[in-house]
């Protein structure tokens, strides 16, 4: 399985030095994740390859800037492979991004 990567330096600095407001951004990370892999896994179910890239695009951009690198590179390839209307690593892409966003939540 890929590294999470998360430089949680970063993150701090994105969001002002803040832990609280940190920690909030990791909840909404957490909550908007969770959504939008949901929504991968459904646009997989429905071969419908727009969808998986809109949803993975969205866990891109989220996870680039709380600083989490091994969620984008994953939500990344997942996003082109779908804009590539090539879905045929959808589901094993959709699983590591599962384990590691559970992972991820798990190291708060």
């Amino acid at each position: 399985m890929a590294d999470i990567e998360w430089d949680r330096n970063f993150a701090l600095e994105q969001s002002g030095d803040d832990e609280e407001m940190l920690a909030e951004l990791l909840v909404l990370f957490s909550e908007s994740s969770a959504s939008d892999l949901a929504r991968i896994n459904d646009g997989l179910a429905a071969e419908d390859p727009v969808a998986v890239a809109d949803a993975a695009h969205s866990i891109k951009g989220a996870s680039a800037s709380l600083g989490v690198e091994g969620v984008r590179k994953i939500a990344a390839e997942l996003e082109k492979n779908g804009r590539d209307n090539d879905l045929s690593k959808g589901r094993e892409l959709a699983a590591q991004l599962a384990a590691l966003l559970k992972a991820f939540d798990g190291q708060k």
